[in-house]
């Protein structure tokens, strides 16, 4: 009897304490009802826009599709792009998006991938807390004077190193380069915060044994931080296949299919840009190829980021 009284008194304490908890979780709160009302508004208007995108990039385009002067098999085999003769191979377009992306790439991946190993592995904290600034600072000048540095200094100097006769004016040797400058901070950045986020353990570990810090950086850290790092080199390809304003300045305005980078080329984006600003009429055959241009560059940046996602997916490494 006496067994019952104790058991029953010291589970009667946990039962109120758990009422209370209860109590608590339903109590209304009106500040974080309203706040819980801004947060899904924010995310429904994000997401309300997207499609409103989405939508008009395909109605726009299927209308172009459905012209008896375009067609599908020929939009995307062809390498001659002049709407206005009725030419609509937009292979030249994607040609030059891509060599240009790549070579920007070329650039982008060791100067980033270097700049995040010596800030997270050789860098003092307050070294680190004043080269970061700076280096993030490259993405907060306008695209549009990257786009004139490429054609004032960078254009001029290729031209005085390989020769006027072989390099254009417009070229995408130029263009891809300064785009490769505009992409090094973002990658930079996303791959010091995943270099950062290894566990110190395994650094000293490292030590431990006997091995170098580069030794430590190049074998233990970044392998342990290799799906941070490609996401970000993903997210960067992407950001690189949207320029707009550097490959309009500095590439050129002619849709030429050449793996040539030394000549002039168009990109998707550029080509969106030159067009939109001329004297197009709505609903004209040369304005509805914008929209067709746009679900085509739409694909190739949601393909990017799909693959982002399962890279990160497939090699993430978690620590406990």
């Amino acid at each position: 009897m006496t067994d019952q009284v104790t058991v029953s008194s010291a589970t009667q304490p946990r039962r109120a304490i758990s009422a209370k908890i209860v109590q608590l979780q339903r109590r209304p709160r009106i500040g974080e009802t309203i706040i819980q009302v801004v947060l899904f508004f924010c995310g429904f208007v994000s997401i309300f826009t997207t499609i409103g995108i989405v939508y008009v990039l395909f109605q726009e385009s299927l209308s172009f599709f459905a012209d008896p002067e375009v067609s599908l098999s020929e939009f995307f085999t062809k390498t001659v792009w002049q709407p206005q003769i009725g030419e609509f191979g937009i292979l030249p377009l994607v040609n030059a998006t891509l060599l240009t992306s790549f070579i920007a790439m070329l650039v982008a991946l060791p100067l980033g991938i270097g700049m995040a190993i010596y800030l997270s592995e050789y860098a003092s904290l307050r070294l680190r807390s004043t080269l970061k600034p700076i280096i993030e600072l490259l993405a907060g000048i306008p695209t549009v004077v990257y786009g004139y540095f490429a054609l004032t200094f960078v254009t001029p100097a290729l031209r005085d190193l390989f020769g006027r006769d072989t390099v254009s004016i417009y070229n995408n040797l130029s263009a891809g380069l300064v785009v490769g400058i505009l992409i090094t901070p973002m990658i930079a950045t996303l791959s010091e915060d995943a270099l950062s986020a290894v566990p110190s353990s395994l650094r000293q570990a490292s030590f431990g044994l006997g091995a170098t810090r580069w030794e430590t950086a190049i074998h233990i850290v970044v392998p342990a931080a290799l799906s941070g790092i490609i996401a970000a080199a993903i997210i960067a390809m992407s950001r690189a296949v949207g320029e707009t304003m550097v490959v309009a300045l500095a590439a050129g305005a002619s849709p030429n299919f050449t793996w040539n980078p030394f000549q002039p080329a168009e990109t998707m984006t550029g080509h969106i840009a030159r067009i939109s600003g001329g004297d197009l009429s709505y609903g004209s055959i040369d304005y509805r190829s914008i929209f067709a241009i746009g679900l085509v560059l739409f694909f190739v940046t949601l393909i990017l980021n799909i693959a982002s996602r399962q890279i990160v997916r497939r090699f993430r490494e978690v620590y406990e």
